[in-house]
Formats: C-alpha cells, sequence, structure tokens
C-alpha cells in the first residue's frame, strides 16, 4: 500500500513539473538597473514639457503686468481664476501668470539670488522684482500650471523636486546667458509668474522667457 501511495506521489510531482516556471533570480546589477529606470526624474519630466507645454501655456495665460496687480490686489480669487491655476490645492497661495516690458532701475547681481527692479509703467519707479538666479526662491512656475498636480506624485518631498526643477530649467534655458554688468537702464521683456505679494512688496516674478534689449 505505501509503495502504491509513494508511487502515485512521484507521478504526479512529475505531470506537475513541466507547468512549472523557474523565475531568475536578478543580479544585485540587474535591481540596480531596474530601481533606475523607476525613478523619479524632475528635471527629465520638466525638460519634457517645458517646450511643447510650459513655454506656450505662459504665453497664452499670460495678463499684462498692470492688470494683474491691479485684480490680485482687489480680488486675489478672481485674479487666481482668470490669471493662474484654478485647479490648485484650496490651502495652496495664488500665483499668476504675467507679462511686461520696462526699463530696469535697479540690479541686485551681488547675490546668487540676483534680482532686476523694473520700471513697467513709464515713472521710473519699479513695479516688479525679477529673479535671474542663479538661485531662485519659490516654484511659482510650477504652481501656476493648470495641467500638473501634487496627486500625481508619490510625495511631498517629490512635488518639491518637481518645483525645483522649473527653476533649474528656466536657468539653464536663458536666465545664465544674461550678463550680469550694466543692466540698469536696459530695456527687458519678461513673461512668467509671481505669487500674492504681502502688503506693499513688489511683485516677485520667476521668469518663463526674459530677454534683454542691446
Amino acid at each position: 500500500m505505501l509503495r502504491i501511495r509513494g508511487a502515485l506521489i512521484a507521478a504526479l510531482v512529475a505531470a506537475a513539473l513541466p507547468g512549472c516556471k523557474i523565475i531568475k533570480t536578478p543580479t544585485a546589477e540587474e535591481k540596480a538597473a531596474a530601481a533606475a529606470k523607476s525613478a523619479f526624474d524632475p528635471n527629465a519630466k520638466v525638460e519634457a514639457m517645458w517646450q511643447p507645454q510650459v513655454v506656450p501655456y505662459f504665453e497664452k495665460r499670460a495678463g499684462e503686468l498692470k492688470d494683474v496687480a491691479a485684480l490680485a490686489a482687489s480680488s486675489p480669487d478672481q485674479a487666481g481664476e482668470k490669471y493662474g491655476n484654478p485647479h490648485k490645492q484650496a490651502s495652496s497661495p495664488w500665483t499668476y501668470a504675467v507679462k511686461f516690458k520696462g526699463k530696469v532701475v535697479a540690479a541686485d547681481t551681488a547675490s546668487r539670488a540676483a534680482t532686476l527692479d523694473v520700471d513697467a509703467d513709464g515713472d521710473d519707479k519699479a513695479d516688479a522684482k525679477v529673479q535671474i538666479g542663479p538661485a531662485i526662491r519659490g516654484t511659482a512656475l510650477r504652481d501656476t500650471l493648470d495641467f500638473v498636480n501634487f496627486n500625481e506624485f508619490k510625495n511631498q518631498i517629490e512635488w518639491a523636486q518637481f518645483g525645483k526643477s522649473f527653476n533649474e530649467k528656466a536657468n539653464s534655458a536663458f536666465l545664465s546667458a544674461i550678463p550680469r554688468d550694466g543692466l540698469a537702464g536696459k530695456t527687458v521683456t519678461v513673461t512668467g509668474a509671481f505669487p500674492l505679494p504681502s502688503g506693499s512688496d513688489l511683485p516677485l516674478v520667476t521668469p518663463s522667457a526674459l530677454t534683454v534689449a542691446p
């Protein structure tokens, strides 16, 4: 009886073997390659969308500085609906897409967080402060886009890295080519975004495009 039972078990095992699939254990190198392939790359993500999506978005969404600033001061929500990202998280501050042309009345280029004070209405007084880097504060470019969403990211760290990558892209695309000397008195054309200013502060604009007239 025991022999019969043993033979039966052996037959069942033999019959099952052809259907078994042996799974190879990945090597350390294969694991590292798979991890690298799936790793979050904020710079690559921004690079892929910059020219086809980001630049056209700001060109279309941006309002003239005087109009955006006036509406943001009187009705931040209405300005956000018109010039910002109406799909933003309710707790997030408004940021606004803006464009203007004006004269540089002051240039602070000694700091890595360099800025230009720009007169956009011809009264020789600054109407906006424009960041020209290489250190750029905030995430205004990311926050103004209506086609990116925090919920698409794994966590707050990835979201923050993604926002920083927009600033790095602006630096590499055009800001790094801007001269650091002789900017006062020059005419600049700017498209970009700024968060709702606090009190009497000037709008702090992060550019998505900036040119300096010869």
